[in-house]
């Protein structure tokens, strides 16, 4: 079973019956485990643990040995806000009715209860350094009502990280070449994640001195363009073979309402990447991925030097995947593999699975009940994930059938989408239906089917390889996305 609270003395226990009252604070509160709660931004499963056979983290590799590693875990759509948004709250873009970068999660459901707040409510002290919610374009600024304390760098654009350097040398020069890149031989806390990570570390010092559980979210603006990590993490792949993606074209048969414009990188430079700037673009991603992984390191290292480790749970997750050129696609916004799959570890005090692999197919929004259930706290209601203690326990167990993933087109759009691509994910296949925003009608299908074709290159929606695996695909998501009067093919 998982452990979920600090084991303590008959004395211990009797000395915590006199001394919390006087406290302030509820005796259950005392014995509830802590939260480490680390999230990443643009970080597809590009982890050594994961498999990658070139990429440096061992940091992250450590921690997937000491927890459980989700091995087939998803995003509900591959666009920062919405899916943190679901994350955040236990319920699905559709509920939420968001789907697009603007719209705060306020602005629908008021009283909607947050992860962390109700965390706060229970009577943890909750903390935000850094991205965890999505830096939204209005004065509203993350989410007062989550924290016990306000939150700090969690406000900016991307392209507002830039170097800064405490003293008054020069800044080095840029050798890196390719578009929305730097390579600058400066410290780690010349740009963002490195000074959140010393901030973190800074917050474990001080909830040390509490007499209270802590939730602390440590959201990381890595590995997200720019791909500017510091010049001593690029070097890290001076001699590996990376090399242009071996899928470049769209898969085929694909419809082209799947794909999209790759606007985040192809924008500067008029829509044309040479090889020479994809292999660049390619290595300034894992070298921030390596330089994300060494700020973990740090914040894991203080987790463990001030003794914290033993009553943690540690959850790290990113918000939806990437495109490096495969498919002719950059960056995210789309229903493929690449851009819905993300890495997703959770690590509990003396967890007997731990370095576990778990094969189940889980969700992001499975994550809030999970923390509820392994923390022993009431549960806000509404919530559409599903409790992973089941598979914390035991990581050949399953809690669920799918994992479902949409997106809208355009993938930027103003008022309301065109067309909304809604997927499922199974053991084999990955089936999306393209659906007319308005009637329902369904204009395009895909269907890839993972035994024989993990990279999504061939769409087989007029051959299914198992036509009884399919209708079940096609039956659990008209159940998760029922189509509207009219909307049958």
């Amino acid at each position: 079973m998982i452990f979920t609270g600090r084991r303590r003395s008959p004395l211990a226990v009797v000395l915590l019956l006199i001394f919390c009252p006087a406290l302030g604070l509820p005796t259950e509160a005392a014995e509830k485990p802590n939260v480490l709660f680390i999230g990443a931004d643009d970080l597809r499963c590009d982890l050594a643990c994961y498999g990658h056979p070139l990429v440096k983290t061992p940091h992250l590799d450590q921690l997937a040995a000491e927890g459980v590693l989700f091995k087939r875990a998803y995003c509900q759509q591959a666009l920062c806000n919405p899916s943190r948004a679901s994350l955040m709250t236990g319920r699905r873009p559709d509920t939420l009715e968001i789907w697009d970068l603007p719209t705060h999660f306020r602005e629908v459901d008021a009283d909607i209860v947050t992860l962390p707040q109700l965390f706060k409510q229970q009577g943890y002290f909750t903390q935000n350094i850094g991205k965890i919610f999505h830096n939204w374009r209005q004065k509203i600024e993350g989410d007062p009502a989550s924290w016990s304390v306000p939150a700090v760098m969690h406000f900016a654009r991307h392209d507002d990280d830039q170097p800064l350097l405490n003293d008054n040398r020069e800044l080095p020069v840029n050798l890196a070449k390719a578009p929305r890149s730097e390579s600058r031989d400066v410290p780690d806390s010349a740009y963002f994640d490195g000074r959140i990570a010393d901030l973190a570390v800074k917050a474990l010092q001080e909830v040390k001195k509490k007499q209270q559980p802590f939730f602390l979210a440590v959201g990381f603006w890595k590995p997200h363009l720019p791909f500017n990590p510091p010049k001593k993490y690029w070097d890290l792949y001076d001699d590996s073979p990376i090399t242009v993606p071996d899928n470049p074209q769209p898969p085929k048969n694909a419809p082209d309402v799947a794909l999209h414009d790759s606007r985040e990188i192809l924008r500067a430079v008029d829509g044309k990447l040479t090889d020479a700037q994809i292999i660049e673009l390619r290595t300034g991603y894992l070298a921030g991925i390596s330089y994300l992984d060494a700020q973990i390191g740090k914040v894991l290292a203080e987790l463990d030097r001030l003794g914290l480790r033993e009553n943690t749970i540690i959850v790290f997750w990113s918000d939806h995947g990437f495109h490096l050129g495969e498919h002719g696609l950059w960056c995210k916004t789309s229903n493929f593999e690449n851009d819905a799959r993300v890495p997703l570890m959770i690590a509990t005090p003396q967890m007997q699975q731990a370095g576990k692999t778990a094969e189940a197919l889980v969700e992001l929004l499975d994550m809030y009940p999970t923390l509820v259930e392994l923390c022993d706290l009431p549960s806000p209601g509404k919530l559409e994930g599903k409790s992973l203690v089941p598979v914390l326990n035991d990581p050949t167990q399953s809690v669920k059938p799918a994992a479902f993933t949409q997106h809208p087109r355009p993938a930027y759009y103003r008022k309301q989408p065109e067309n909304m691509g809604v997927s499922v994910r199974t053991p084999r296949y990955r089936y999306t239906e393209w659906r007319n925003f308005k009637t329902g009608k369904v204009i395009a299908r895909e269907l890839y089917d993972h035994t024989s074709d993990p990279g999504e290159n061939t769409n087989i929606i007029n051959e299914p390889t198992d036509r009884a695996d399919f209708q079940t695909a096609v039956k659990l998501l008209e159940a998760q996305f029922p189509r509207k009067p009219g909307g049958k093919d």
